[in-house]
């Protein structure tokens, strides 16, 4: 058996220790190639001169093929759409970016293979990446052990705040808990809680079975499948079964193009049963058919519908780029906004060195498509108002509530009486 096919047989707690081992491995014998976290910080040698070369590398890092690409490969268009804006307008500090594309392939151990070959081999400034938790999980002890950077743009299950990542996509208090709120504030009382089976469900049903119990609710039935999952009859059985009034739905990837049709061959639509999901967005609606998601709901950030002059600009971009038949959503826009939040700071700081950046970053804001969005001093993730939406029959998203403001990141949910989840 290969090395690459036991990799992949490992529970997840296992490849995580070798992924650290192999890191500090490699920051002990690499010799000048291969910093170690320590000389990086100081030194680091993933970091391109900033005044020997015209250009500046940058990575990106998506599942260009496997079962995420549904959702990815829109992730990495919109980012190369910021470079190509940037580079139009000037470049950061007069300099070029140079994009470099990796594909994850949808598989945890490439992604830490590919991250590891950008930062010590490419050496990219900046990697702008990744969309599951798995890869991000996968992906951070190599950014930590060689002092790199990475923008993650997805929404995700919060209960964590890393130095070496910028979280651009929503944590857990400006997404999943809203949206459960707002659930419960609509009467909705009878939780199903499906999803795949891998770091993000998992978590954040953790954390929506509190909030549940914080309101004296118990879920009614909680149902896993792995990633490309596509046969959904047993679990729309135990749907019927259990009677659920919504499901909250964290499917991730082609696992929801099955779901969401079969859900329907089965005869039941958003008016038998609601399902709000925050993995589904107008990419995915696009794959899965509207008329099979027809006034479900979906809790995000942003929709291409949002009504801001940034986001008109915006799609005028992306479908002039890739064809007017695109659609944009959410991770694509903050894949986006990344991008010139990262130039913003390495202006700011006169240098790509990463703890230049990181510091320079410190409360960032910049008028994105979505709205303004303000890095957070302490846990580099971004302000974002909150957006719930409702499916219409051509794909397109009408959003029903949206918070007043941008929401401060709450990562571990210290700000709730019942989140007291404990730091890494």
């Amino acid at each position: 058996m290969s090395l690459n096919q036991r990799m992949r047989r490992m529970p997840f707690w296992a490849f995580m220790g070798l992924i650290v081992a192999l890191v500090t491995v490699l920051g002990a014998c690499g010799g000048d190639d291969a910093p170690t976290a320590t000389t990086a910080s100081a030194a680091p040698t993933n970091t391109p001169p900033t005044t020997s070369t015209d250009t500046i590398k940058v990575g990106i890092l998506h599942s260009l093929s496997g079962t995420m690409a549904i959702s990815e490969v829109d992730v990495k268009n919109a980012t190369l759409l910021a470079i190509e804006e940037i580079n139009a307008a000037g470049g950061v500090m007069g300099m070029m970016l140079e994009p470099v594309l990796e594909d994850g392939a949808s598989d945890w151990p490439t992604f830490a293979e590919k991250s590891t070959k950008l930062l010590q081999q490419d050496k990219v400034a900046v990697v702008f990446g990744c969309w599951t938790s798995a890869s991000r999980k996968a992906v951070k002890p190599v950014f930590e052990g060689l002092d790199g950077l990475l923008f993650y743009p997805v929404q995700y299950e919060g209960l964590e705040a890393s130095p070496n990542i910028f979280y651009t996509g929503a944590t857990t208090n400006q997404q999943i808990v809203p949206a459960v709120q707002y659930l419960l504030d609509e009467g909705k009382k009878r939780f199903f809680l499906l999803g795949s089976d891998y770091v993000f469900p998992r978590t954040s049903n953790l954390i929506i079975n509190r909030q549940l119990a914080d309101a004296d609710l118990e879920k009614v039935g909680e149902e896993y499948t792995p990633l490309g999952h596509v046969e959904y009859a047993t679990v729309i059985n135990k749907i019927r079964a259990a009677n659920p009034d919504v499901i909250f739905n964290t499917l991730n990837g082609d696992s929801n193009v099955a779901f969401f049709k079969q859900l329907k061959d089965a005869g039941i639509t958003a008016a038998d049963i609601q399902t709000l999901s925050v993995s589904v967005a107008e990419v995915e609606v696009i794959g899965i058919g509207p008329e099979n998601m027809i006034d479900h709901l979906v809790a995000w950030n942003y929709f291409q519908s949002t009504d801001t002059p940034e986001n008109e600009k915006f799609v005028k971009a992306y479908k002039a780029k890739y064809g007017q038949d695109k659609v944009t959503d959410d991770p694509m826009e903050a894949g986006y906004f990344g991008v010139y939040l990262w130039a913003a700071a390495v202006e700011k700081a006169g240098s790509t060195d990463v703890a230049a950046v990181r510091l320079a970053a410190k409360g960032i804001q910049f008028n994105a498509p979505e709205g303004l969005v303000t890095v957070h001093a302490e846990n580099q993730h971004v302000y974002k108002t909150v957006r719930i939406g409702k499916i219409l029959p051509d794909g397109q998203v009408e959003e029903v509530w949206s918070t007043d403001a941008p929401v401060e990141p709450d990562p571990y949910l210290e700000t709730y009486p019942w989140g007291n989840f404990p730091r890494e």
